[in-house]
């Protein structure tokens, strides 16, 4: 049986707002961090997406705020939680209204993409909180509207998403200007090396916490892989979403005007489609995001911009239209189904071009993943294959006095490939 929050050292108000907001048992990681980083530990977190990673460090932070309260006279910045993209600044944000219903204080999530002005008032009115993206975050730095020097917790979340977008560098000028004495915590669902030396220079002492196997998606996700060719791939996305028991579909594509064409395909295929990318504004895209979440779409179509900052319930399947080029992404997108121990099913989309990507993926999780077939749908038929090798070897061939290839023995050569086949 597991244990209730309470057992874990939270009591007060943070406990009222953990139950409040519906919660009674924590998970794994929430268990393992909790405890450490309300006695002040330095620590890191390593589980995977979807393993309830936001509570395991809002919690804590929210109890040891309260526990001992700031100035009076003006509230300054206590806590500063790094986050690398606009929907999960937010979703972190969201977390600490939910959970710090109960308590006085005060947070706000600074991001791109929207007005500077706006947040420059909320921070002036004085908040206990920041939760930020590093771009706008070094930006208000810059003009003087951020002052981190009574920053008492530092978080960086999804640490390894950051590095991946190049953030590594902001993240150091930012470290830099927090106090010595700070408490730091830093969540990811991998490790790489960036991300171990980033440690060793911010932290100290840390404790480390990894829940469940570090390169494996979750359990509850059933993987499957579906060879296609090119222009069968949305005959058969719309076969599956017309026949298959599907809730809320997330669909990854792997440039911002593919998934704007498929979701225009799919809403003139009559389903309820909804897109979500880098080029679409914030209010565009939580429009988006929150249309998909109260079930006004069906689907999402987005790029690896919404991989990390969708917490979204009831995801029954992760498409991947196209193939993940990194291992990395392909783990962080199929956890947006199978959350908190719900079951939801991956299927990615593989053409011959991609099965590069594949094997990586199956080394990097060390499993195979089974192949998903439909009837009436050949992927990638032999004649096809035969006739790429055909044009393959006359386009290398020497061309003849007229400037087309000859080799009428590479032809009856083709022929008796073909047959033997």
């Amino acid at each position: 049986m597991m244990k209730p929050f309470r057992t874990l050292g939270l009591s007060g108000e943070t406990l009222k707002g953990v139950l409040s907001a519906g919660y009674t048992s924590p998970t794994p990681i929430q268990t393992a961090a909790i405890p450490p980083a309300l006695a002040g530990r330095d620590l890191i977190g390593c589980a995977q997406t979807g393993t309830g990673k936001t509570a395991s460090f809002v919690l804590p932070m929210l109890q040891r705020l309260t526990e001992v309260p700031g100035a009076k006279k003006r509230r300054t910045i206590r806590a500063l939680v790094v986050a690398p993209t606009r929907e999960l600044a937010l979703q972190v944000e969201t977390a600490i209204q939910t959970y710090g219903a109960h308590t006085r204080l005060r947070s706000v999530a600074i991001y791109g993409g929207v007005g500077i002005p706006p947040q420059i008032k909320k921070l002036r009115q004085g908040v206990d909180i920041v939760v930020a993206t590093p771009g706008r975050l070094l930006d208000l730095m810059d003009r003087g509207n951020v002052d981190l020097s009574g920053v008492e917790i530092l978080v960086l979340d999804e640490a390894d998403r950051m590095f991946d977008m190049g953030f590594i560098n902001d993240i150091r000028k930012i470290v830099a200007r927090t106090p010595k004495g700070r408490q730091t915590l830093l969540f990811s669902a991998t490790m790489p090396k960036a991300i171990q030396e980033l440690t060793r220079s911010i932290q100290r002492d840390p404790e480390f916490i990894e829940i469940g196997e570090r390169r494996n998606p979750a359990d509850t996700v059933i993987q499957h892989v579906c060879r296609v060719s090119t222009n069968t791939k949305m005959d058969i996305l719309c076969h599956m979403l017309h026949n298959e028991s599907t809730d809320n579909v997330l669909i990854f594509s792997r440039t911002k005007h593919r998934a704007d064409r498929i979701a225009r395909t799919l809403g003139r295929k009559g389903f309820t489609a909804t897109v979500m990318h880098s080029n679409r504004s914030q209010n565009q895209r939580q429009r988006a995001l929150e249309g998909f979440r109260n079930g006004t779409f069906q689907i999402l179509v987005a790029t690896d911009v919404a991989a990390r900052g969708i917490d979204v319930d009831g995801i029954s399947h992760v498409i991947n239209y196209d193939t993940p080029r990194h291992a990395e992404d392909y783990i962080h997108r199929i956890g947006r189904t199978g959350r908190a121990e719900s079951s939801g099913e991956a299927i990615t989309f593989v053409t011959r071009d991609e099965e590069q990507y594949l094997r990586a993926i199956e080394r990097h999780t060390g499993q195979r993943l089974s192949n998903k077939t439909y009837n009436g749908f050949d992927a990638d038929p032999v004649e096809t294959r035969t006739q790429r090798a055909g044009k393959h070897r006359h386009s290398s061939a020497h061309p003849n006095n007229n400037g087309s290839a000859s080799s009428g023995r590479s032809r009856r050569g083709d022929s008796r490939r073909r047959r033997s086949r």
